[in-house]
């Protein structure tokens, strides 16, 4: 019922910044969580940072604590990922998703997902 486009993946320099962005469409639930993943090649899928609409909770990785922040703006329904200090090992494709009712950690919790958006640190 929910579709999720991410956008605002690129190239930048280590220490740079970059602002990811999913917009959601069709139905969306008042109160859920919306989150960012990511994986690398090689590596497995990777939580980054979650947060539930419901109450405004906020979750990062112990990896990106302190230079990510999770943010949705209700009125555009959209998602953003402010990214940082940029560091080469953040380089990875970064995915949305989204559940009904609170966050967890593990991706499997998450039934609505986006295409996806390369972000590239040199």
């Amino acid at each position: 019922h929910v579709q999720l486009v991410e956008s605002g993946g690129g190239s930048v320099q280590a220490g740079g910044s970059l602002r990811l962005s999913c917009a959601a469409s069709g139905y969306t639930y008042k109160n859920n969580c919306m989150g960012w993943f990511r994986q690398a090649p090689g590596k497995a899928r990777e939580g980054v940072a979650a947060i539930y609409t419901g109450g405004g909770s906020k979750y990062y990785a112990d990896s990106v604590q302190g230079r990510f922040t999770i943010s949705h703006d209700e009125a555009k329904n959209t998602l953003y990922l402010q990214m940082s200090s940029l560091k080469p090992e953040d380089t990875a494709m970064y995915y949305c998703a989204s559940r009904a009712g609170p966050c967890y950690r593990g991706d499997h919790y998450y039934d609505r997902w986006g295409q996806g958006t390369q972000v590239t640190v040199s």
